[in-house]
C-alpha cells in the first residue's frame, strides 16, 4: 500500500481512470467545474450538515455519528426524489449493520431544492454512465458527521468494505479540530492499495464498487468540537438495495 496526500487525478480522464483503476480522486476546483457550479455555490449546501440527526443504529454502542439519508432516481441530468425509505444492506456488504432496515431522518428539503445539489449529483452520475451506460440510476445520498465527543469517532465502523452498489462517491465537506480520517482503498482482487487523507472541502473520491474496497480510519480531537463531515452518494442500476425485503421484522 502506498501513502500520499490527495494524489489528485486528471479530471479529463475521470471516466477512463474509473474504468481502468477502479477509482478517481478529484480536486475541489475540478469537482465544481464538473458540476457546472462555483465552489461558493457548492458551499451553499454546507450549513445543512449542522442539522443532522443522531444515528441510533450503531451496534458498537457509540454515539459519534449523525446523518440524514434520502433516495433519488437519476435519468440523464434529471434527478427526482422518491418517497422516503429505509436504508438496507446485506450482511455480505456490511457485517456490522447488514440486514437492518435503518430509517434515518430525510435530507432537508431546502438542500434538495438547491440547484447545486442536482448539478452535483447528476454530473457525477454522468461519469458513472460514461463507464457503464444505464438509462436509470437509483441514487442514495447520505450526509454524515462523525464527531469526537467520546474521544474517538469511526467513519467506517464496519471496517474495509464494499457497499453493494455500482458506484460510490465520497466527498469531504469539512474537517474541524481533528486528526486521522485517512482514506484507504484496496483492490478487490489484487494486492495493491492506496492511502491518503482528504483535507480540502469538496475533494471527491469516486469508486467502482466492484473493483475496490474502501475504509476511513478513526478520528481523534485536536481541539473543541472535533468532527469530520462527508457526503456519500451511491448509484445502483437495478433498484435500491432492500427492494423486496420485508420491513415487518427488521433484524
Amino acid at each position: 500500500m502506498t501513502a500520499s496526500t490527495a494524489p489528485y487525478s486528471d479530471p479529463a480522464r475521470a471516466a477512463e481512470l474509473l474504468r481502468t483503476e477502479g477509482y478517481v480522486l478529484l480536486a475541489p476546483r475540478d469537482v465544481a467545474q464538473l458540476a457546472g457550479c462555483t465552489l461558493a455555490e457548492l458551499d451553499s449546501l454546507v450549513p445543512s450538515w449542522d442539522q443532522l440527526a443522531p444515528d441510533n443504529y450503531l451496534k458498537d454502542g457509540g454515539r459519534y455519528r449523525h446523518r440524514r439519508h434520502s433516495c433519488f432516481i437519476q435519468q440523464n441530468r434529471e434527478l427526482e426524489q422518491v418517497a422516503h425509505r429505509p436504508h438496507w444492506q446485506s450482511v455480505e456488504y456490511n457485517a456490522l449493520h447488514g440486514g437492518m432496515h435503518r430509517l434515518f431522518e430525510p435530507m432537508d428539503p431546502r438542500t434538495v431544492a438547491n440547484p447545486a445539489w442536482t448539478r452535483l449529483v447528476t454530473a457525477l452520475g454522468a461519469v458513472c454512465s460514461a463507464v457503464r451506460p444505464e438509462p436509470r440510476w437509483h441514487v442514495e445520498a447520505h450526509q454524515f458527521r462523525i464527531d469526537t465527543a467520546e474521544g474517538i469517532g469511526r467513519p467506517t465502523p464496519e471496517g474495509a468494505h464494499r457497499d453493494g452498489v455500482d458506484f460510490v462517491a465520497v466527498l469531504l465537506i469539512g474537517r474541524h479540530h481533528i486528526k486521522g480520517g485517512e482514506t484507504r482503498i484496496f483492490e478487490t482482487d489484487g494486492p495493491n492499495g492506496k492511502r491518503f487523507t482528504m483535507l480540502e472541502p469538496w475533494t471527491l473520491l469516486l469508486m467502482d464498487d466492484a473493483a475496490v474496497i474502501h475504509e476511513s480510519t478513526p478520528i481523534q480531537p485536536t481541539g473543541p468540537d472535533g468532527h469530520r463531515d462527508t457526503l456519500v452518494l451511491t448509484w445502483r442500476a437495478h433498484g435500491f438495495q432492500g427492494d423486496g425485503q420485508s420491513v415487518a421484522n427488521p433484524v
